[in-house]
């Protein structure tokens, strides 16, 4: 079984506030930067704002279906992601409903990105989750949620989710609800995708393993009896636009390393596009070659730098994309 893919690459940014911690005080994000932000790359012809999840993060970070909610009021072009949404966390009929909501807000345009996370314990038993039933609670609540959309009683019967006869009006814009991309790069992941998913949601991973992933996602629609007549393939991917590829390493590293709170310079130089736009747009085509159709670009480096990483990006690596985004 081959994978249904678009032929035209989409392209969209990742985050909407910036993420900047101080010695002096709180990180405090304001209205005016929000509708900058997002006016800022809808004007620049990107397709889709993207914003991550976490309960507890070395870096400090919003509410992700916050955010989409308020972004959604300033673009009415632009397609929202959650990159990804830490679902096992949460109780999945919860989620249905903010969903739901978001669907509507967005006028269809959410791409709900979940996973499992777990890279961060903490959070597992903050929110009293065991982290070894991540990955079941992921299948379950993805089973859930999607019959919980369907305007009608719903009943699921699953190990950590129970529920008999529950309506929840109105349903999604979107019939059947938005769609569902999921995250993860273990074989489990990679099976629950093709088992379960609408596309897969990469991170930190080579071409050569995008490609090889794919294939394995491929066999596990086909083994679980799926015809699908598309499927959202999308990675997010590190970048830093810069003069020399030592300078984009330099900035992007030691962005990652603190974020991480690890060394993450050999991770940086082995999964990101870092240089001048003609070495990043290269960078992309392997990608794109490898089935990526829709790119989540994390602009990495100093907290002041991403407008002008925005803009340079979309000035002169867009130009080197026009073959891929018809842009």
């Amino acid at each position: 079984m081959t994978l249904p893919l678009d032929s035209k690459l989409r392209i969209g940014v990742q985050g909407i506030h910036r993420r900047i911690e101080s010695a002096l005080g709180p990180w405090m994000p304001s209205q005016a930067e929000l509708r900058a932000v997002v006016e800022r790359v809808d004007r620049a012809g990107y397709d889709s704002l993207w914003v991550g999840d976490h309960i507890s993060f070395p870096l400090a970070i919003l509410d992700p279906f916050l955010q989409i909610a308020q972004a959604a009021m300033v673009s009415s072009r632009l397609t929202f992601g959650s990159g990804v949404y830490l679902l096992p966390l949460r109780n999945p009929a919860a989620v249905a409903k903010q969903a739901s909501t978001l669907d509507h807000l967005t006028e269809g345009r959410l791409i709900l990105g979940v996973g499992v996370g777990g890279e961060f314990p903490k959070e597992y038993e903050a929110c009293g989750v065991p982290r070894e039933e991540r990955g079941a609670r992921l299948g379950e609540g993805i089973e859930a949620m999607r019959q919980l959309w369907s305007g009608k009683p719903a009943t699921y019967q699953g190990k950590h989710y129970r529920f008999t006869d529950v309506t929840m009006q109105p349903p999604p814009r979107t019939p059947g609800g938005p769609p569902i991309w999921c995250g993860g790069r273990s074989d489990a992941a990679l099976a629950r995708t093709g088992r379960l998913a609408d596309g897969w949601l990469s991170y930190v991973v080579t071409p050569e393993m995008y490609r090889a992933a794919l294939d394995k996602i491929a066999q596990s629609a086909k083994d679980s009896g799926r015809k699908l007549s598309s499927f959202g393939t999308s990675h997010l991917l590190f970048a830093r636009v810069d003069k020399t590829y030592d300078a984009a390493l330099d900035a992007a590293s030691a962005m990652l390393s603190q974020r991480y709170a690890m060394d993450f310079r050999k991770a940086t130089q082995r999964y990101a596009a870092l240089g001048e736009p003609a070495q990043v747009a290269e960078k992309i085509q392997a990608f794109y070659d490898a089935g990526v159709r829709h790119l989540v670009l994390d602009f990495v480096g100093p907290p002041e730098d991403r407008d002008a990483q925005i803009d340079w990006f979309a000035a002169e690596v867009f130009p080197r994309l026009r073959s891929l985004t018809g842009k």
